[in-house]
């Protein structure tokens, strides 16, 4: 248990972030599946309107460091390449 008054605000800090970033992940999340769900149908521009409108939520998450910049890199270039193939195919 907290026993200063700053352990107290740190707590109460950490509640409020600890929120804030959970609703950054599953808001990351819902745009990512919308792209993938595009890319199921087979359908490229649906596609790639979704993966422009999830670009900037993933950079912003990675910004604030909800996720490794590096991991973003990943999942953008990842859905990118499976957007180029719907054509090909």
């Amino acid at each position: 248990m907290a026993n200063t008054a700053s352990a107290r605000k740190r707590i109460r800090q950490n509640e409020v972030r600890s929120a804030r970033n959970a609703a950054r992940k599953s808001r990351l999340r819902t745009f990512i599946k919308k792209v993938e769900t595009a890319i199921a149908g087979g359908d490229k521009e649906q596609a790639v309107t979704a993966l422009r409108l999830a670009q900037p939520e993933m950079q912003r998450a990675s910004g604030k460091g909800i996720v490794h910049a590096n991991t973003i890199a990943r999942k953008i270039s990842r859905l990118s390449k499976r957007i180029k193939a719907i054509a090909a195919a």
